[in-house]
């Protein structure tokens, strides 16, 4: 294919995945008025599933965050006039980039797989497999533990008794957006690394190197990612990946000369 034949090719596939978003963005804008207050500001509500679970842990474990289902209640309003019709939109077109992520993992990879050798094809494949899979999973915790974790302790920190705390539907919902779909984008670090191990550009060399680099580098990242830039926030968002950096090490290739160590004699 020439070049101009690439690109026809390409604007097809940017086509085919804008429909099926928007196709998917129409549904969530049927669903969003029915399922907002259960899913979206469901972490506002002391009966929030994973409240309620580390409310019955606290019982077992009494060092942990007091997590008491009748102290907790969020006070949020509303400053602009069409706040909340493009919020609504948002969640439209977020549920429609969600439900689309496994068709264009496939796009992505009809367009790319000509041009891959056998064996590098293979390994992509793989990971564009399991691409949609983790970061659907990265999101999840995001949602469940890592935003509100995070929310619920900035919203209950007081600096003073006669200061009410409340929260604009407009900041909320960027926060609530940012830190699930970094945590989606985050799990896709092991098969990165994955992938990039197979195609014999990593080895596990380069995480014994750099482990104390990536501890700081982590901390940086979850500096960046948390809102309000405070210990407890960086330290729910290093968590998970600083996890991730040890599953990527623990995953990927050992160096060849460790491979060949390994390799079983051979008796003449």
């Amino acid at each position: 294919m020439s070049f101009w034949d690439h690109l026809e090719e390409l604007r097809w596939v940017f086509l085919r995945v804008g429909i099926a978003i928007l196709a998917f963005s129409i549904i969530g804008f049927i669903l969003t008025r029915m399922v907002f207050d259960s899913v979206v500001l469901a972490a506002t509500s002391s009966d929030f599933i994973t409240y309620r679970f580390f409310a019955r842990l606290t019982e077992f474990i009494p060092f942990l965050p007091d997590f008491e289902l009748d102290e907790f209640s969020v006070e949020m309003i509303n400053l602009g006039l069409v706040t909340q019709f493009m919020t609504w939109v948002k969640v439209s077109l977020m549920f429609g980039f969600l439900c689309t992520i496994p068709y264009i993992l496939y796009e992505v990879w009809r367009f790319i797989s000509p041009a891959l050798y056998v064996n590098e094809a293979k390994g992509v494949k793989t990971a564009f497999g399991l691409g949609g899979v983790m970061f659907v999973i990265g999101c999840l915790v995001g949602y469940f533990v890592v935003f509100p974790f995070i929310f619920r302790y900035l919203i209950t920190f007081s600096l003073s008794d006669v200061i009410a705390n409340t929260i604009s539907l407009e900041d909320y919902m960027s926060k609530f957006f940012t830190l699930i779909f970094i945590m989606g984008l985050a799990f896709e670090m092991p098969l990165v690394f994955w992938l990039l191990s197979k195609l014999g550009l990593v080895y596990r060399s380069l995480f014994r190197k750099y482990r104390r680099h990536a501890i700081v580098g982590c901390a940086f990242l979850a500096a960046i990612i948390a809102p309000g830039g405070d210990p407890f926030s960086m330290f729910i968002v290093w968590v998970p990946l600083y996890i991730l950096w040890e599953i990527s090490a623990f995953i990927v290739r050992k160096d060849p000369v460790d491979e060949e160590e390994n390799l079983p004699s051979v008796v003449e």
